[in-house]
């Protein structure tokens, strides 16, 4: 008979990951939404440059759904347990290149100042590559108040999509647009805050011990 040891490597092969933490597929159905909302942003921007006011009301749509997508796939993603370090990465990066393109169409014709964009944009795809820095020690998922964030900047955008003069009289187009500048102020706020917040946690993270 063969040794006691061997014998026990030929007959029990070892698991090739735990019990009770199965694989969750990389192409699941909340990821498949963040790539969807990736495929909506060239289509956003050909509406977004379209001369009419069908266009216009169109990309404000588009836009919309797009971001609908955002709070579809991450309730999907925690309440079936297909979060994934894919889905963590992806999600963020699909809601900036939404925002960025609409932000920079914006300013291009003339709705929003410069400094808006820029703010916006130099602090997006910063903690964009902060987090790809400290990806090998933590996966720094957004925030509370990253997502505030997002929601302000949905808003004010969406504010700005809408062809407001040719659906109401023009005072109350006013009102809704004087509210939405309000809405941009703050979102830019929030938007500066939060960045500063994810660089305090990036710093501590690297600090800490490694796992």
């Amino acid at each position: 008979m063969g040794s006691p040891g061997a014998t026990g490597r030929t007959l029990v092969p070892m698991p090739t990951e735990s019990v009770g933490t199965p694989q969750v597929p990389l192409w699941n159905l909340a990821n498949v939404l963040t790539m969807v909302r990736v495929a909506l942003v060239p289509v956003f921007a050909v509406l977004m440059v379209g001369d009419s006011t069908a266009a216009r009301i169109a990309a404000a749509v588009v836009f919309l759904v797009a971001a609908a997508t955002d709070k579809l796939d991450g309730y999907i993603a925690r309440s079936r347990n297909l979060v994934t370090n894919f889905g963590k990465i992806a999600d963020p990066i699909a809601d900036k290149a939404l925002v960025i393109a609409a932000l920079l169409l914006l300013w291009a014709e003339g709705t929003i100042p410069w400094w808006v964009p820029v703010t916006i944009i130099v602090r997006e795809l910063g903690i964009t590559l902060l987090r790809f820095i400290m990806v090998r020690r933590a996966v720094m998922a957004a925030s509370s108040g990253g997502k505030l964030k997002t929601v302000l900047q949905i808003v004010f955008i969406t504010g700005y999509l809408i062809p407001w003069a040719d659906l109401l009289p023009q005072g109350a187009a006013d009102v809704v647009l004087l509210v939405t500048s309000w809405v941009m102020l703050l979102a830019v706020v929030v938007t500066v805050v939060t960045g500063l917040d994810y660089v305090l946690r990036a710093v501590r993270i690297a600090r800490a011990p490694a796992a």
